[in-house]
């Protein structure tokens, strides 16, 4: 079904499906209320009952076979308006291998999904880099001018703001120079990449249940803490971005030539991945040092302490485990002047580092930290933690080296 006249009517409201020049030269095509009395006025007292009536608003992404109505609710969603054809699309290609970098196939299977699957759930992409001239805003557009009105850029007010309505039934979320400091954020983020309900609020109507389908996209310059996640965070796709040798001024207009023969590209390849978690990819495959890194800086100043003071006696007496009691570490971090308590030092110990404490009283070598820094072992029974060096220099690397 393709779509009739300039004017519907959805419910007992009628609507005017406008197009809105941009200064790119593409035309936005959107609804409008409009006046019963203008129509008449405009087409005649006939015109009327000619004009499309549907029962409601629905939202159904899809890009290969769309339709404007089902089950006569109107679909918002916005059609593509590309017309696609096979042909060669190199630099579309060598952008995807600058972005995506060793996970080039990974990203070719991410741009594929979301064009041939929208409703599939898919990791938060995150591409960082604190050098200029990346890609990064130009990668932004380039998605812009693919998905078109599908696509929608916030900032970070936007998205901590009550009212979604101008978000909340997009395709893509793009944040540019995100920097989510309040673990509220975080999990606001991490909530709506994997639920497919929302509550779409708009100023001065009520809270709706609407689905969901989003995907987040953010870009930074902050490489190391620009949000708050842990250690077993696997909903991110952190990808460290790095410059452009030579900058071209016109790149996004070739790409933009290239988008109905990368998307039939798109359409036709084969998948390299399968389909192995509800995001799709596994965290193996999406895991990068860039991930790794922020998850570093992340850790708080606690657990960082904790790792430093493990490794100093480690490397005092010559020790590739060391054994120790929570009440053993507390007195060593009590010397600094960082404040603590047993339950924080249980917590990072039992959930953040998957230890467990000996299941009896046994005795061990726990270690003593003088006021001169001096370190001695000594006699003492407990139920004692063990640690591994190789942990702590694979998970602490600053502090280890």
């Amino acid at each position: 079904m393709k779509r009739e006249g300039s004017y519907i009517r959805v419910g007992t409201q009628y609507y005017k499906l406008v197009k809105t020049p941009s200064i790119s030269g593409q035309v936005n095509e959107s609804l409008v209320p409009w006046n019963i009395e203008t129509i008449r006025q405009d087409h005649g007292k006939t015109y009327l009952a000619g004009i499309p009536k549907f029962d409601g608003f629905t939202c159904i992404p899809d890009h290969i076979n769309f339709k404007y109505s089902h089950f006569n609710f109107y679909n918002t969603y916005a059609p593509l308006s590309h017309k696609l054809f096979e042909d060669q699309c190199p630099i579309s290609l060598e952008f995807v291998r600058h972005i995506f970098g060793g996970h080039y196939d990974l990203g070719l299977d991410y741009l594929q999904l979301l064009f041939i699957k929208p409703t599939q759930i898919l990791p938060i992409l995150c591409l960082v880099s604190k050098d200029r001239s990346t890609g990064k805003s130009t990668f932004l557009k380039w998605l812009k001018k693919i998905f078109e009105n599908n696509l929608t850029y916030l900032t970070n007010d936007n998205f901590t703001s009550q009212f979604n309505s101008d978000w909340a039934n997009k395709l893509l979320i793009c944040i540019d120079e995100v920097l989510f400091n309040k673990e509220e954020l975080t999990e606001r983020i991490k909530y709506l990449s994997t639920t497919n309900i929302n509550k779409l609020e708009a100023k001065g109507k009520d809270k709706r249940e609407v689905e969901f389908f989003g995907k987040f996209v953010l870009c930074s310059n902050n490489e190391e803490n620009f949000i708050k996640i842990d250690h077993h965070e696997t909903r991110f796709w952190v990808l460290k971005v790095p410059g452009i040798k030579k900058e071209q001024t016109s790149y996004l207009e070739i790409l933009t030539e290239e988008i109905p023969a990368f998307l039939y590209y798109l359409k036709h390849r084969e998948l390299h991945s399968t389909h192995q978690t509800r995001m799709w990819f596994s965290p193996a495959q999406i895991e990068t040092p860039a991930l790794r890194k922020l998850v570093q800086h992340n850790k708080n100043r606690i657990e960082k302490e904790l790792a430093n003071i493990l490794m100093m006696v480690m490397e005092n007496h010559d020790l590739e485990t060391i054994d120790f009691c929570p009440m053993d570490i507390f007195n060593a971090i009590s010397k600094t002047r960082l404040r603590t308590d047993l339950t924080q030092i249980r917590k990072i110990l039992k959930k953040d580092w998957k230890l467990s404490s000996q299941p009896n009283s046994n005795k061990y070598q726990r270690f003593i930290i003088w006021g001169d820094g001096s370190t001695n072992l000594t006699g003492a029974k407990g139920r004692y933690f063990t640690v591994n060096k190789m942990f702590l220099v694979e998970n602490f690397p600053e502090q280890t080296t």
